[in-house]
């Protein structure tokens, strides 16, 4: 029997419902609404796309919209003080700085100087300290979004075996942290662990967050798994015509999904959620800041 595909895009549609009415009722509560500041440095087609949409839905769902936009040839000087400004405005209720920056600006500096408050990616050394200490804190996007997703279909987590593929900071480590605080039994594997197969078919939760596309075979699945694919991996595509490509996960998609009982497709399933997590975690930002009661979202 085919597994479950876990639609993203409805989720993140739901879930951004949920925010517009949120926001509505905060509006008219308190006579303001949440702003989201993003900032873009240089001209990377993938990162314009990525902050366009960002901003479009960010405006849809009734909040305030702050685009800045530095040349590539900024200095890391110029940008840090952007962020100092941004910390300042009290409009400004989050802060995102697009990653990648420019290899001669420091993304580890520029995350640590976002005000912990603002830091609606999760990536300040403040939030993920709160996340591995069991604290309420700003949580990355796509680990929070993974999570929504898991519980989508499957709300009860506790005692269940979780492997997670993968140990950056921007997925891996929180997703495990995540998955502990929903009493999971968590297994961070990586590059150097041993039969990683094996260790993968103990899973009843499978995170894959390598950056490796079609590395999770469907022999690494255990019978009834939910499989998250995090990856999103352009391939080329001789069968769409010559110079064409699609995106593709780390899941070998099509073999796994004979195995798993539910698994994300890609696109479609994870990277819905990162922008809609991202508007959820500036909301929370905001009640935080300003003293409002948070929406049940």
């Amino acid at each position: 029997m085919a597994a479950t595909m876990i639609d993203g895009k409805a989720v993140a549609e739901a879930l951004r419902g949920r925010m517009r009415e949120a926001i509505a009722a905060l509006e008219a509560s308190h006579g303001a609404v949440p702003g989201l500041a993003v900032v873009l440095v240089g001209e990377d087609p993938a990162s314009q796309v990525y902050v366009r949409n960002k901003g479009k839905q960010t405006v849809e769902i009734g909040m305030r919209s702050f685009e800045h936009k530095l040349p590539a040839t900024a200095s890391e000087a110029e940008l840090l003080d952007l962020v100092g400004k941004l910390n300042a405005d009290p409009d400004v209720d989050g802060i995102l700085v697009q990653l990648p920056v420019p290899a001669h600006i420091s993304a580890d500096r520029v995350i640590e100087a976002i005000d912990p408050a603002k830091d609606v990616d999760g990536l300040n050394p403040v939030n993920a300290g709160r996340l591995a200490s069991g604290l309420p804190g700003l949580v990355p996007c796509t680990p929070w979004g993974s999570m929504r997703l898991i519980r989508s279909v499957r709300t009860d987590l506790a005692g269940l075996e979780a492997v997670v593929v993968g140990r950056s900071n921007l997925v891996g480590k929180p997703i495990g942290q995540l998955l502990l605080k929903e009493n999971c039994t968590v297994t961070m594997a990586h590059s150097r662990t041993r039969d990683l197969p094996a260790v993968c078919r103990r899973a009843d939760i499978l995170v894959a967050a390598v950056g490796r596309p079609g590395m999770v075979k469907g022999d690494w699945v255990k019978p009834g798994a939910i499989v998250i694919d995090v990856g999103i991996n352009r391939v080329e595509a001789p069968d769409l015509g010559e110079g064409r490509t699609r995106l593709v996960g780390d899941v070998a998609t099509a073999e796994a999904a004979l195995v798993a009982a539910a698994i994300t497709p890609v696109p479609g399933g994870v990277g819905p959620m990162t922008i809609a997590c991202l508007l959820e975690n500036t909301i929370t930002a905001a009640c935080a800041r300003r003293g409002w009661v948070l929406p049940v979202l």
